[in-house]
């Protein structure tokens, strides 16, 4: 199969860190969504950003802006469906999220998606640690993206409640010095993040 097309999420409001896009704050020499960019685009064929408001804050990523078709902040099945409609513009037959608040994720996160939906018979794949299921990181099959705005109109707006519906394949993945899946809410987790940045 070809590489799937990768959708980076950021379409949280961030009111734990005051508003703003956390994806933007400094992180190191770059910014927490330079992390998520570098981790990701040698795993997928294309990449686009969803993120609501002016996308002209997003212009230094060079990649396209994503706005969700449903209006309100309804959460990430709204940027997952924005993403499913673009990649199905771009003829790919999967598309894979990450989010961009997390920037350790692992660098094998797309790899290991396919095979964990291959192996396990499912059209569904998200990543899981110990801690629990991560559904913003998961790889989705254009074909359901009719079914997934359905659910979006009938008001589904829980992600798990979606795609169990449908069955859902798990990739685990390790924690090793950190939860790769470590995601910066607030200044400290901000703070943490340099320190393992800093480790690294």
């Amino acid at each position: 199969m070809k590489a799937p097309v990768g959708v980076i999420l950021a379409g949280g409001q961030a009111t734990r860190m005051g508003g703003g896009d956390k994806g933007l704050l400094k992180l190191g020499n770059s910014t927490i969504l330079g992390h998520v960019i570098e981790r990701f685009s040698p795993q997928v064929d294309a990449m686009a950003l969803n993120a609501n408001g002016d996308p002209d804050r997003f212009q230094g990523s060079g990649m396209p802006v994503l706005p969700d078709s449903f209006s309100g902040f309804p959460g990430p099945l709204a940027g997952v469906l924005a993403g499913l409609d673009w990649a199905a513009e771009m003829g790919a037959t999967h598309m894979v999220t990450a989010a961009a608040d997390t920037p350790f994720f692992p660098a094998d996160l797309v790899p290991a998606l396919l095979a964990a939906a291959e192996d396990q018979e499912k059209l569904i794949a998200l990543a899981r640690t110990e801690n629990g299921r991560h559904p913003t990181f998961g790889l989705w099959p254009v074909s359901l993206r009719g079914d997934l705005r359905a659910a979006l109109e009938a008001g589904v707006r829980k992600v798990v409640l979606w795609t169990d519906s449908h069955g859902t394949a798990y990739a685990d993945f390790p924690a090793g010095r950190f939860d790769p899946f470590f995601n910066v809410n607030t200044p400290d987790d901000l703070a943490e993040a340099e320190r393992i940045l800093e480790g690294a």
